[in-house]
């Protein structure tokens, strides 16, 4: 009986310290399950950081270059189908006539998320030769009816995308 004297009361001492130990770990192990839910404006900043807002996710289209699957090839043929068509557009137009040193003509094309088209020509910062309203005014007059083209695609939704064409007037 000497030896249960001394046996019982070490274990009782032994399971309280172990039910202490469990409940100090119990309490502790809580914070590893409360993890920081990040809010709706720290997600959207850091979605609109890892954003590349100077690509697309799909240049603009003509019919002609649906087609084409690899993405450069297509953009390639998007911007060799304008150019051919502003070309051909302006090539017989009275702006060869009024200026007869001007060969080539840059034009800053804009694409709308509506499929619309907006043509600015480019001149440089110092030309003060060309009659840049008259030349603005035959742009558009000429630069109209063009085939269906689809916007530039980002992220699923068309965008508007801006790019500066140059434009051969005279072809020798």
């Amino acid at each position: 009986m000497y030896f249960y004297k001394i046996v019982v009361p070490f274990k009782k001492q032994t399971l309280k310290q172990y039910f202490l130990f469990l409940v100090l770990i119990l309490f502790n192990s809580c914070q590893y399950f409360d993890k920081q839910v990040p809010s709706e404006k720290e997600l959207l900043q850091k979605e609109l950081k890892a954003i590349n807002w100077k690509e697309v996710d799909e240049y603009p289209s003509v019919v002609d270059c649906d087609k084409i699957e690899d993405r450069k090839q297509r953009q390639q043929c998007f911007f060799e189908v304008l150019t051919q068509l502003i070309q051909e557009k302006l090539c017989s137009d009275t702006l060869a006539m009024l200026y007869p040193e001007l060969d080539t003509i840059e034009v800053k094309v804009t694409v709308f998320p509506n499929a619309t088209m907006k043509f600015e020509p480019q001149f440089p910062k110092d030309s003060v030769a060309y009659d840049k309203i008259k030349i603005d005014s035959i742009l558009k007059a000429r630069l109209v009816d063009f085939p269906e083209i689809h916007p530039a695609i980002k992220r699923g939704l068309p965008v508007k995308t801006q790019f500066i064409l140059p434009v051969i007037l005279k072809v020798e």
